[in-house]
């Protein structure tokens, strides 16, 4: 299966791995355990969206020209950027401003799930009627 959801799923989730370890092994003692929430939420997220991309790779295979599967996809993984990304940047540096950015990730996380329940509705549609 050629798919490029299925490689940023996968690397995704070997980034979120690495990230988790090294916030388990080599941040926690160093950051205040809010900035250790923080951070552990971008991991947290990163992780469930790797999944979603491998997911998003696998609905793919059934139907490789679906535009909603696709943007969904580019959604999801911008999200991982933004979302994941700024909590990152944000319990690393302290750097407050980087708050705004997050929220967009996160918009970026519900247009994609939203995307995916509207290509689950229009695949249910369409079983029934056929």
């Amino acid at each position: 299966m050629k798919s490029i959801f299925l490689f940023l799923g996968a690397i995704s989730a070997l980034i979120g791995v690495g990230m988790g370890a090294f916030g388990a092994h080599g941040l926690k003692s160093i950051l205040n355990p809010e900035l250790m929430a923080i951070y552990q939420t971008g991991v947290t997220y990163q992780m469930w969206h790797a999944l979603g991309l491998i997911g998003i790779a696998i609905m793919r295979h059934q139907n490789p020209v679906s535009k909603l599967l696709s943007w969904a996809g580019w959604l999801m993984f911008i999200g991982i950027i933004l979302f994941s990304g700024s909590l990152y940047f944000l319990a690393l540096t302290q750097s407050v401003w980087l708050g705004m950015i997050t929220p967009i990730g996160g918009v970026s996380f519900l247009t994609a799930w939203s995307l995916i329940s509207v290509y689950a509705a229009k695949k249910q549609q369409s079983k029934r009627y056929a």
